[in-house]
């Protein structure tokens, strides 16, 4: 008997300390995805984690073009846990314009956002981000362009189940050597639906500074998340003025590498 309980008591021991080292494996890192919305979240990548933002575009009736078409990318890594770096950019762009059609490289972005103030719950993350375009491939642009350099203010929350991004944007705009301010605001809203499904409802706007007009747009989108580092979605923009691209449609996904860097 006595050699029984030992046993059983051995066996326990070995359940619980087999438990407690499970207990302590870390969890799965989470992907933070910044697409498909025009808004960005504050909130970073988890830090010295790689992630990649990769998609599609097709547009139709827009000020530069009749439909364009390319695919997109943006590769995120958190150095720090308030500091992210950042590469966008299209390696395609097919569009037609005035009569003609072509492909050209479209342009490349390098950027950095930081965390100025950590929130939680219903207390918004505050961020702040600086682009730079490093290449300019010459291909027609949606409605609100494509900055030579970006400034942006973020906030991030969750309130009552659902969650918010919030963009301040103040932009330079350059064409035929003339400079002009551009000013952006965005908001995007999204909220569990079932499962693994979310819903995200968005409204922007930015100035057009050439043109002497204004680019508004609806965007709506669903987003499925198999795991905690693969988030797909897809969706659509509708402008809503008459020098705003009138329809937008995407697909793509979020992917955050499993492993840290370093």
């Amino acid at each position: 008997m006595k050699v029984v309980l030992i046993c059983l008591l051995s066996m326990l021991t070995t359940f619980v300390q087999s438990g407690v080292a499970q207990s302590k494996t870390p969890d799965e890192p989470e992907a933070n995805p910044g697409r498909p919305t025009v808004s960005t979240p504050a909130t970073l990548t988890p830090t010295k984690y790689l992630q990649f933002e990769t998609g599609f575009l097709g547009a139709d009736h827009s000020p530069e073009f009749s439909s364009r078409y390319g695919p997109n990318e943006v590769i995120k890594l958190s150095v720090m846990s308030r500091l992210e770096v950042l590469a966008s950019g299209e390696p395609i762009a097919h569009y037609s314009a005035n009569g003609a059609t072509a492909n050209k490289i479209a342009d490349v972005f390098l950027g950095a956002q930081a965390v100025l103030y950590a929130g939680e719950g219903s207390k918004p993350t505050w961020a702040a981000s600086y682009f730079h375009r490093v290449y300019d491939g010459g291909a027609p642009e949606v409605d609100f362009g494509s900055p030579t350099n970006s400034f942006l203010l973020l906030a991030s929350a969750d309130v009552k189940g659902f969650h918010y991004d919030a963009n301040a944007l103040f932009n330079e705009q350059n064409e035929a050597r003339v400079r002009r301010a551009q000013f952006g605001q965005t908001l995007s809203i999204s909220h569990p639906i079932v499962g693994k499904l979310s819903l995200s409802g968005e409204i922007w706007h930015f100035t057009q500074p050439f043109l002497r007009g204004h680019a508004v747009g609806n965007l709506w989108a669903v987003s499925y998340t198999p795991r905690k580092t693969l988030v797909f979605d897809a969706g659509f923009n509708r402008g809503l003025t008459g020098t705003s691209t009138r329809w937008e449609v995407f697909a793509g996904f979020t992917y955050l590498l499993p492993h840290r860097l370093w």
